[in-house]
């Protein structure tokens, strides 16, 4: 059984409003998003139709069901800790036995790989974005041909300007390997003998070898370049799925304001920073951000690449002295956590 968003409003145990809004961080444009925690009905509870999450389709709405609220607290999810230290005024609705968890519980040292590390992660995931708008893979596929060159007076060519000047075409040329070579092979031409051609068809992954006649006359040799052949696949495909996949308004706003990175993830990525840093500094998770103009700037595209670059390298040296010195335990109180997760099953489901 799917449960939707409409079954388990009767479950609730907490909802608040998320995101931008809750983060200081929205402006006229920003969507509001909600996210919540809930129990299941009894039935399904004992049954084997667990429902760790309930979610809309663009995931701006966002219930986790209990027992997965608290694992992801005990591996110190930022979002979820979030949720759990959400803003008093965004707060929707809070059920008394949701006031038994602490956050405290779950502040700890781990937190610098939650939030710092995986913010890190961000950036050089945001400098490989910088690669994809700069340098884009044209649609048009190129084939195996485009890889392939012949070595003639000691200098090579493309296989393609070659088969030009010769006025020939490559179905009719015939490939032999050449023994002890990599990728060298011995080209024969003749439109004729039914050779198989360098590819048989456009799609093909790698050349196709032919039977010769002895006393054919040798033309040239030609090395294919399987390597370069295989990585270029990978880029193509890793490109047009990010086109196919990524979110045109925010790609939009990202060549518009010419700094050719994500400049929203880029704005997330420097607040997980910033709250990092706090944590370790006060050992509290300041969810609503005091610094709203300077992030707003990053969003906007106020700073090159390698500016930010240079500032989060900073940061991140600030957090790990922050960390070596913090009073926050070493580990989360996974007990506790367990113990009043087992408590309020109790009260829900035997009551």
């Amino acid at each position: 059984m799917k449960l939707t968003l409409e079954d388990i409003k009767p479950y609730l145990l907490f909802e608040c409003v998320s995101g931008s809004r809750a983060f200081n961080l929205a402006t006229e444009t920003s969507d509001t998003d909600i996210k919540g925690v809930f129990y299941l009905p009894r039935e399904l509870y004992y049954s084997l139709n667990y429902t760790p999450q309930v979610n809309n389709e663009t995931n701006d709405i966002v219930y986790y069901e209990l027992g997965r609220f608290v694992e992801l607290l005990c591996a110190s999810n930022p979002n979820i800790l979030e949720l759990l230290n959400a803003p008093p005024h965004t707060v929707l609705y809070q059920h008394p036995l949701m006031k038994v968890f602490k956050p405290e519980w779950f502040l700890s040292k781990a937190c610098i790989e939650t939030f710092s590390h995986y913010a890190q992660g961000q950036i050089k995931k945001a400098q490989g974005l910088n690669k994809k708008i700069v340098n884009p893979v044209d649609k048009a596929f190129k084939s195996v041909l485009a890889f392939c060159y012949i070595l003639e007076n000691g200098k090579s060519i493309s296989l393609e300007t070659w088969l030009a000047q010769k006025g020939w075409q490559q179905q009719f040329i015939g490939l032999v390997n050449i023994p002890h070579a990599h990728d060298l092979y011995a080209v024969y031409y003749d439109e004729k003998a039914g050779y198989q051609g360098v590819i048989k068809k456009e799609s093909a992954k790698d050349v196709a070898l032919s039977s010769i006649s002895k006393n054919t006359p040798l033309q040239a040799y030609l090395t294919f370049n399987k390597e370069g052949y295989s990585a270029y696949c990978k880029s193509y495909q890793e490109y047009w799925q990010w086109v196919n996949k990524r979110n045109e308004v925010r790609y939009q706003q990202n060549t518009e304001h010419g700094r050719q990175y994500d400049s929203k993830n880029m704005m997330h990525t420097f607040r997980l920073l910033y709250m990092a840093l706090d944590l370790a500094q006060t050992g509290q998770l300041k969810v609503w951000r005091e610094n709203r103009e300077e992030l707003l700037a990053i969003k906007q595209g106020s700073f090159s690449y390698e500016e930010l670059l240079q500032r989060s390298e900073q940061l991140s040296e600030q957090i790990n002295k922050a960390f070596q010195h913090t009073l926050l335990p070493n580990h989360v109180n996974e007990q506790a956590a367990i113990d009043t997760l087992i408590k309020i099953r109790q009260q829900l489901y035997l009551q």
